[in-house]
Order: structure tokens, then C-alpha cells, then sequence
């Protein structure tokens, strides 16, 4: 990260072309007569004396040849005053950002340890760019707002209520997904591989992460947990990097329930629909994508009847017997986990949220 001190920011800043208006004026030729002698029109080396114009290698080298003075003197001169310029301009640019860098979850961003600390504002900012890979805020803007980048797919987060922490949430997945090798994606494999993991979730043992990690990444599909993260409000997102396809999970609400259906959902996009477009699966949507719609509503199917067919579902509210045991019993006849049955229930309004919340297992990826 770029450090702020003064010696970028002198209190004089010289350009060469003063350098060159006094050893003219030390050894008596004027501006004429030099730019004859170096056969340069004379209103660019009047433009050089002025500071409105740069001294070129090829102009250095016949500065030395008439002045006796070393090319790279002129060369270095020129680059250290260019360099100046450009930081001062950069920290301009980094003041216009700090209004925008007050939009993220920078406290979240530094405790989980996605930025680096900061001490002044234009650190932090500069701490978002190298996050971002991005040089400036308009950047940021055209990446993950304006879909301007046309690869595996398409990102625009402007239907979202914050796009900021949602976009640190998509941008640290990424970079977890690249650092993650895996076997090139089979439809196949990936199909076979959903009874086993539903087994996992049958089991609940304590690494189900990982063997889930694993057994996905053995189809190609690569699997990443991140905590969730101030005003990020999303459970999961779907996307294809690199041609391969990327599930990112969160612990938002903590729950197992929650957790497998989005897996299960962004499994589902990932049979079910193309390479485009990216899915988010987050309740603060200020609207739906239209063209999205459908296919989020295949995606829920997909993930209930894998984990809890609407016919079982049917069944159980017919038998109509709701205490602990019963639901514990009846997900053990259809090899399912007796959270996702609850949480079905929640969600029909069927049981109020705050019956058999024991049966809600919790999870936490912060503690992982």
C-alpha cells in the first residue's frame, strides 16, 4: 500500500525546463539560438521553460550534446517531476474517494482480515483498491455496477441495497476460489455426487464443511464458506470463473437448514441454467431481476426436492403430527435432516418460527 508522507509533496516543485532557462542563462544562449543549435522549433523548447511540455530521451540526448550535460540528468529530472505530479493527483483522487470508502463494512473488512489496518482515510482507500484489483472508484463502478466486463459472467449489483459490502463478500470469494485447485467440471459427476451429499447432511458430523468441499470438488465445483458480513444480507451466490462453477455460502442466520437449501439452490443453478449470469440468493433485493426470476423459482424446486419433496412434505402435514419426535422420526424414513423439516414448516407457516427451534442445528464459519 502507498505510504503518504511529505517527500512526494515537496513545498517547491521543479520542472526541468527551469533547470535548462538557467544554464542558458549561465553560459549566455537564448531560446533561439538553442533550439537551433538542437534543431527543435522553438516554441517547444519555449513550452519545456514554460513547464508545459516534457523533455523526451531523444530531446535529452541533444541537450547533452550542445549543453554538456548528461541525457539521464534531464531524463531523471523530468521523471521525478512526473512522478510528483502523478501523486499528487493520485492523492487528489483519493480524497474524492473517502465519502465512498465510508460506504463498506471496514470494521468487519479488518477484524476478518480482508484489508489491511489503516491510520488515515486515504490508506483505507487505497487498502480497497488493491482488495478490488481495481485503480480507482469508477473502476469499482464499471466492474461491479455497470457489468462493462464481458467473461464467464455477467455482475451487476445496482439492484442491490448495498453493493458495497455485498461486492467485498463477492470479491474475497473469488479470491478464495483462485487460490483453490480442483478437477475440471463434470454435469456427470456433479449429479451423482447429490445423494452423497445429502448423506453428509443426514450425518451432521462435525467436518461436513470440508467433505463437502471435497466431494463437490471432485465434480469440478468449487465450494466457499465466508462469514457474513455487515449489510452483505446474502445466504449464497452462483457464478462461473474461469469456466468452472463457484458456490459461496455464507453463515447468515447461522443455521444448518438454511445453509444446505442454498447449497442445494445454488446447485440447482449450476444444472439448471447457464454461464451468464450471476445468482445472488439475498432477501434485500430492492427488485428481482425479471429475466432471473423463473429461473430462482426452478432453483428452490430443485433444492426441495432433494432435500424435501413437496409429496413428503404433503404427507407429513396429512399425518398432522408435529411434536419433536414425530418430525425427528419422519426425517429418518425420508433420509433427510429433521432441521430441514422445521425450517419447511417455518417457512408454509405451518409451525410458528419459535416451535421445535432446537432442531434448528447452528452453524458459524467465523469460528472455523
Amino acid at each position: 500500500m502507498a505510504q503518504y508522507k511529505n517527500e512526494y509533496f515537496p513545498d517547491t516543485l521543479t520542472h526541468p525546463g527551469v533547470d535548462l532557462a538557467e544554464k542558458l542563462e549561465e553560459i549566455g544562449m537564448g531560446s533561439k539560438e538553442f533550439a537551433i543549435r538542437t534543431d527543435k522549433p522553438e516554441k517547444t523548447i519555449s513550452a519545456i521553460i514554460n513547464g508545459k511540455s516534457s523533455i523526451t530521451p531523444e530531446m535529452a540526448v541533444r541537450f547533452e550534446t550542445v549543453l554538456k550535460i548528461p541525457a539521464n540528468y534531464w531524463l531523471n529530472s523530468q521523471k521525478k517531476y512526473d512522478e510528483i505530479i502523478a501523486r499528487a493527483q493520485r492523492q487528489r483522487e483519493l480524497s474524492s474517494c473517502v465519502s465512498w470508502l465510508k460506504k463498506f463494512p471496514i470494521k468487519d473488512l479488518i477484524e476478518l482480515g480482508w484489508i489491511p489496518k489503516f491510520t488515515n482515510p486515504y490508506e483505507g482507500v487505497e487498502a480497497l483498491f488493491d482488495f478490488f484489483a481495481v485503480s480507482n472508484e469508477t473502476a469499482w463502478k464499471d466492474y461491479y455496477l455497470e457489468s462493462k466486463l464481458k467473461t464467464d459472467f455477467r455482475i451487476s449489483l445496482t439492484r442491490e441495497k448495498n453493493p458495497f459490502a455485498l461486492s467485498a463478500w463477492l470479491r474475497k470469494g473469488e479470491l478464495e476460489a483462485k487460490a483453490r485447485k480442483t478437477e475440471k467440471y463434470s454435469e456427470s459427476k456433479l449429479k451423482k455426487s447429490l445423494p452423497i451429499l445429502k448423506s453428509v447432511m443426514v450425518s451432521e458430523e462435525a467436518d461436513f464443511d470440508v467433505q463437502i468441499q471435497n466431494i463437490c470438488g471432485s465434480a469440478g465445483l468449487r465450494v466457499i464458506y465466508l462469514p457474513s458480513i455487515k449489510g452483505s444480507c446474502v445466504n449464497g451466490a452462483t457464478r462461473w470463473i474461469d469456466g468452472s462453477p463457484l458456490i459461496q455460502l455464507s453463515d447468515r442466520f447461522k443455521r444448518y437448514d438454511i445453509f444446505w437449501f442454498t447449497l442445494f439452490h445454488e446447485i440447482g443453478h449450476i444444472l439448471l441454467h447457464g454461464k451468464k449470469d450471476i445468482f445472488i440468493e439475498s432477501d434485500e433485493k430492492i427488485q428481482s431481476e425479471p429475466s432471473l426470476a423463473y429461473k430462482e423459482e426452478e432453483a428452490d424446486d430443485f433444492a426441495c426436492d432433494q432435500l424435501f419433496s413437496k409429496k413428503d412434505e404433503t404427507e407429513f402435514i396429512r399425518i398432522g403430527k408435529y411434536d419433536q419426535n414425530s418430525i425427528i422420526k419422519f426425517a429418518k424414513t425420508k433420509e433427510t435432516h429433521p432441521s430441514i423439516i422445521v425450517g419447511r414448516l417455518h417457512h408454509r407457516n405451518v409451525l410458528k418460527k419459535n416451535i421445535h427451534t432446537k432442531l434448528l442445528k447452528k452453524i458459524d464459519f467465523s469460528v472455523k
